[in-house]
């Protein structure tokens, strides 16, 4: 790796490695002197930033970036984060230094994930209460836990990892959640919500059973107050009064999960007053006093001064505030999110607290904060034209399953007046709000509340009624007990719509939907089916409505459908009925769901190369097509069963069949493709599929290998 130096009189020495790049990649860097002797600050470079300490010498400003072509160079400058390498460069920083900081983060997060495409809303409004944590913390030996990974942003641009933004959510780049592995500041992942307490707890416990002294805060956020997990936590919290901080990143201005049915929570001058009191020392000392005499006095004066208490306390707090309490957490709030000077009173006094167990701290934050005033600074620099504060792309998106999917529950709820939709995960796909418009007395969306959901599905079908409960693949493994026990052991009828199955691109193994075949297929009483196309997709929604006698259940991925086009009203699917799509010899495949499409792709190119081969559908995992694996197995030399799912899936279940009626026996050669037995991180839908050995191609090269034409199997993959 080369090096090159550049010796400044004012003891500035620069280091450059190859892949890094200081001002302008045609910038050249040579010997200079300058004649003013002024108050400055020592600069070195960092391979993604500078950081900077106080001295007497001449001026100089050198901004070190890397290297990975013209990403930055159009952007406005940024010269207090541009001293940031790391939270320790935020410890002497005033709370004006600070919130030049803030405005500064957002605005590069404005402008970079605009520039992306990355959701970053969520980033956007915890910007404040980011540096006001690492501003009063010391992580990592303090451990900061976050609940959801879109509000990190902002924590992972302060902790060393600036220069990688551009890779956020790539194939080798930067996870879009916390990661153990990507960096000591994040001390346990993030994904599904809801999890930060539990885990902090657990961390709180370990230290004071080590005999340690760090601090232990996590971040919530609003959909995860809808979670139960999260309430157990706090309530075990409360009871092994172990000392942490639990910060609520309230971007919806209110306790309540639907703004527009809550309060408004006020910020003034006496709330924040008020919470200054509950967060200082001398209130908090005050307090433990007076709990120490009433208990001297009695057990009846204690609990009568606790309620006194609790109840003053509540009348100033917001609504719902008491819950918390309740739950054996000291409750301070609210505190205005975008108040540098406030967060850091609030959270100097929850730091210097002595032991005194939980603590909740209720921080009132706004999504877009400073958006237009980033977006108008960003223009009228003439930079990154094209600016836009929406999070959806402005181009034209093609066709979703998704769209199909809801288009197809829309027409079936019009013929039939007893399908009802529960929707549980975390965010709502844009589409189910048209069956939301259309009928709003019978969409009930429960947020991250997954077990509710299955359960309350579950009655709605004894009530009579026929519940579709869509929920996500990887969120629906919470309610995997729900599942069997309130839905399938009782064979109630609820039908299931599992979406963002499989393979999910850059949001990576944490929200892969690798394991529902697996797990659904083995429950007695289940329907197991996945469509091949958007024209199975709609005609499975029919199925679905239809079967009222037993739990169903149907999968589709993320992404664009296959074109098909398809329009019009469903038509029911025998159950256990598979197809036949193409007639060939020798070698069968039988593909489940939408790897039906990589199967055809992978007989194009057999076809070119003089080999004929079946392609089948087999639409149901259970029941299975028996007659037509039996079919395959007589009139072919191999079968390979292909899905994108875990190990123990629909090819484990055609292997139980064939076995058992002693296919296997004879002259047939089973080869299961399927997802392999480790997470695939993130990348392009077509990069994973192809780290999966998925793709048409690898389908044809296992094909021609079988057939021992191994040569031309490596020259197909090549």
């Amino acid at each position: 790796m080369g090096t090159a130096c550049a010796q400044y009189p004012f003891e500035v020495t620069a280091g450059f490695q190859e892949k890094c790049r200081a001002l302008h990649p045609k910038t050249k860097l040579s010997r200079c002197n300058f004649p003013l002797r002024v108050e400055c600050s020592r600069q070195r470079l960092y391979p993604w930033s500078s950081s900077t300490t106080s001295s007497r010498g001449y001026v100089g400003q050198i901004c070190s970036l890397p290297d990975f072509g013209d990403f930055f160079w159009d952007r406005i400058p940024t010269p207090m984060l541009d001293m940031v390498e790391n939270p320790i460069h935020l410890k002497n920083l005033t709370p004006k230094e600070l919130k030049q900081l803030a405005d500064e983060i957002r605005l590069e997060l404005c402008c970079m994930m605009s520039k992306l495409q990355k959701p970053f809303k969520a980033s956007l409004a915890v910007v404040e209460l980011t540096v006001a944590i690492h501003h009063i913390f010391h992580a990592p030996m303090d451990k900061i836990l976050w609940d959801v990974g879109e509000v990190t942003y902002a924590h992972k641009i302060l902790t060393g990892r600036r220069a990688l933004m551009h890779t956020l959510r790539e194939k080798e780049g930067l996870s879009g959640f916390t990661s153990r592995s990507e960096s000591e500041y994040d001390p346990f992942g993030s994904g599904h919500g809801c999890s930060s307490i539990s885990a902090g707890l657990g961390m709180a416990v370990a230290r004071d059973l080590k005999g340690k002294r760090e601090r232990i805060v996590t971040v919530i956020g609003n959909g995860s107050t809808m979670a139960g997990q999260v309430y157990e936590a706090m309530g075990n919290a409360g009871y092994l009064d172990s000392n942490m901080v639990v910060i609520l990143n309230d971007s919806r201005h209110s306790l309540h999960p639907k703004l527009e049915d809550g309060q408004i929570t006020p910020i003034n001058a006496l709330s924040s007053t008020l919470t200054k009191l509950q967060s200082s020392k001398s209130f908090r000392k005050f307090r433990e006093a007076a709990k120490g005499v009433t208990k001297r006095i009695g057990k009846g004066m204690h609990e009568l001064a606790a309620k006194v208490d609790e109840y003053a306390r509540g009348m100033v707090g917001p609504l719902g505030s008491t819950l918390f309490e309740e739950l054996g957490l000291y409750y301070i709030g609210p505190v205005d999110g975008h108040n540098i000077e406030e967060l850091i009173s609030v959270l100097q006094g929850v730091a210097s607290l002595d032991p005194t167990g939980p603590v909740l701290v209720h921080v009132i934050t706004t999504e877009y904060q400073g958006v237009e005033a980033s977006q108008k600074r960003v223009i009228s620099n003439g930079h990154l034209e094209g600016f836009y504060t929406s999070e959806l792309s402005p181009n034209p998106l093609p066709r979703m399953y998704s769209d199909c999917f809801v288009e197809a529950l829309v027409n079936e709820a019009e013929k039939d007046k007893d399908i009802v939709v529960v929707h549980a995960g975390m965010g709502m796909e844009p589409p189910l709000q048209l069956f939301q418009e259309k009928f709003p007395d019978k969409f009930f969306d429960v947020g991250m509340a997954e077990q509710h959901a299955v359960t309350f599905s579950a009655g709605l079908s004894c009530g009579g009624l026929k519940p579709f409960c869509i929920i996500p693949s990887t969120f629906l493994q919470r309610a995997y007990d729900q599942v069997v026990h309130d839905v399938d052991r009782q064979r109630i009828p609820v039908r299931f719509a599992i979406t963002s199955a499989g393979l999910v691109g850059s949001d990576g193994p944490t929200r892969c939907g690798a394991f529902d075949i697996t797990f659904m297929s083995c429950l007695p009483n289940m329907i197991v089916m996945a469509p091949s196309d958007e024209d199975e997709l709609i005609d499975m929604v029919a199925t679905a409505a239809h079967v009222d006698d037993r739990p169903i259940c149907f999968r589709y991925p993320r992404g664009a459908t296959a074109g098909m086009n398809s329009v019009g009203n469903g038509i029911p699917i025998e159950i256990g009925k598979g197809r036949v799509l193409i007639e060939g010899k020798d070698v069968a495949l039988l593909g489940y769901g939408v790897m039906v499409q990589n199967c055809l792709k992978a007989w194009s190119l057999l076809s070119k190369l003089g080999i004929r081969v079946t392609v089948a559908d087999a639409r149901f995992c259970k029941p299975l097509d028996i007659q037509l694996v039996r079919e395959l197995c007589e009139n072919h030399s191999f079968l390979i069963t292909v899905e994108e799912g875990s190990v123990g899936g629909f090819g484990s279940h055609v292997a139980q069949f064939i076995a058992l009626d002693g296919k296997l026996d004879g002259r047939i050669k089973w080869r299961p493709i399927a997802l392999p037995d480790s997470y695939i991180e993130q990348a392009s839908p077509e990069e994973q599929l192809a780290l999966a050995g998925l793709t048409g191609h690898h389908i044809a090269a296992t094909v021609l290998s079988l057939l021992g034409r191994n040569r031309e199997a490596l020259l197909l993959m090549q």
